[in-house]
């Protein structure tokens, strides 16, 4: 799996479970979402080692209904996998400092059934930094197949490896004003994206689709 930097693995310890041999640990024991937290009556359902979203149907955002972690985390690689539908939405979420306002508060990675799409966007394509940059690739798989994604914060970087393509690498000090990416295009967020906290609540979005996560894990960096 090639990536676009390499980061330095200062290894620390974790309080969401041991540490295997290469220094990550389990954000999701396969068992059930006692690991997170969640708003009560929210929609995950745990499925023979599978945390699934179903029975979402709508396309809207449930901010109620995101997964969060119980910890903050600053600098650190996640690898997880995703599976999605033909219609799909979702996104995991970076660093977000209020869980009442999730959405312009933390960093998104989209997730999305992007397959076979030519055009690359910051919004639509999977592994985008959303609505700040577009993958190089699209390296999604098909609807119904599982992707492998590796997420890399440290500092001001973040880089996205997608099913072994490394698709993202982005400096976030360079986002210097609000509503606007340095290639001059105009993004959502009121804060320039150099301004967001370094460190904060690592989550997986309830946008109105199904969606399916598995092998979730974490090495602090």
């Amino acid at each position: 799996m090639k990536t676009l930097w390499l980061p330095l693995l200062a290894l620390a310890g974790c309080a969401s479970g041991a540490s295997s041999g290469d220094g990550f640990v389990p954000l999701f024991n396969g068992k059930d979402t006692s690991g997170w937290q969640a708003a009560p009556g929210n929609g995950w359902v745990v499925e023979e080692g599978v945390l699934a979203l179903k029975n979402r149907e709508d396309g809207k955002e449930h901010n109620a209904d995101y997964l969060w972690t119980k910890a903050s985390y600053g600098d650190f690689i996640l690898e997880l996998e995703f599976k999605v539908p033909t219609q799909a939405n979702s996104g995991i979420f970076l660093r977000t400092s209020d869980l009442k306002d999730p959405v312009f508060t933390g960093l998104e990675i989209q997730v999305s059934n992007s397959f076979g799409r030519p055009e690359l966007s910051r919004g639509g394509t999977a592994g985008a930094l959303y609505d700040c940059v577009a993958p190089t690739k699209n390296a999604a798989r098909p609807a119904g197949e599982w992707n492998q994604v590796r997420i890399t914060c440290k500092g001001s970087r973040i880089a996205v490896v997608l099913n072994g393509e490394a698709i993202v690498d982005a400096d976030l000090d360079r986002w210097t004003e609000p509503q606007k990416n340095p290639d001059g295009s105009k993004n959502k967020f009121p804060r320039a994206m150099k301004d967001f906290a370094r460190s904060g609540y690592i989550g997986l979005q309830d946008h109105g689709r199904p969606v399916w996560y598995r092998n979730i894990r974490l090495q602090p960096l």
